[in-house]
């Protein structure tokens, strides 16, 4: 398996790739492996601009059969950049960039498969919705935490809503309850879950190389109609709302008070 950064080629003065990109060696999966430690691989601009690169090129590959999406460290994603929005020069955009990853992964004619042994929130569950099949280990957690931050999960609610059980969803997007990959298997977040993660998604991939690029292509078509649909009516007001309430004075609040480890002012 070969290793090559997202985007542009790496100079000696270039940072480290965010997202790192692997072929298997029969050169047919293309492995994205989320890399930023730092901030538990939170979608930073810069990590959302390079894993939208990752899959276009995937995308653009004919040899390329699927996208794995998986990550280093303890946390697949911890969802949005909290130091980067709440920052003087935050970027305005944040939460229609987010709605155009998600749609470019249901988009994507590759199978986009996640493989996830740590913890996922908020954001990071838009992405793993996203994807069209989701191995979670036994390591893995999962949170919704916008609610208890003066937020809500709407862009996020594009590719999950249509996909999960809807009495769980209200559950957990108000309460921001943490919940394991039984629980995420049972309301439909993820397809498999289990101890060995690179077990129960051999059988996947090992079918995902047998297909046609075209089966493949249309089949997914199929499978993410209704996806796309909510995408094509929602992605407007969804981003207005999101950008919204991250400007507000209540969310303000409920971010700073995360970054500095403190209840924030509202919690009883």
């Amino acid at each position: 398996m070969t290793d090559a950064p997202a985007g542009p080629a790496a100079g000696a003065d270039a940072p480290a790739p965010l997202v790192r990109i692997a072929r298997d060696d029969r050169g047919v999966i293309t492995t994205l492996t989320l890399d930023s430690p730092h901030n538990r691989n939170a979608l930073s601009t810069r990590l959302m601009t390079e894993l939208h690169e990752g899959l276009a090129a995937a995308a653009a590959d004919d040899d390329v059969r699927a996208v794995l999406l998986t990550h280093t460290g303890n946390t697949f994603c911890a969802g949005a950049d909290l130091g980067e929005a709440t920052a003087a020069a935050a970027p305005t955009d944040g939460p229609l960039a987010l709605a155009r990853l998600l749609r470019a992964v249901v988009e994507c004619p590759k199978p986009v498969v996640a493989r996830v042994t740590g913890h996922v929130r908020a954001g990071g569950l838009g992405l793993l919705g996203a994807c069209d099949v989701a191995a979670a280990g036994t390591g893995a957690t999962f949170a919704f935490t916008e609610a208890r931050l003066g937020l809500a999960p709407a862009v996020i609610s594009m590719p999950l809503l249509p996909r999960l059980d809807a009495r769980a969803a209200a559950r957990y997007y108000l309460t921001g309850e943490r919940f394991g990959p039984e629980e995420a298997a049972r309301i439909g977040l993820v397809t498999l879950a289990g101890d060995d993660v690179d077990a129960l998604l051999a059988p996947v991939l090992d079918g995902l190389r047998a297909a046609s690029p075209q089966g493949l292509a249309a089949s997914k078509r199929l499978v993410t109609g209704e996806v796309l649909r909510t995408f094509d009516r929602d992605t407007e007001p969804f981003a207005e709302l999101s950008a919204s309430l991250f400007a507000s004075p209540e969310a303000r609040e409920g971010m700073t008070a995360f970054l500095e480890r403190r209840e924030p002012k509202w919690s009883r």
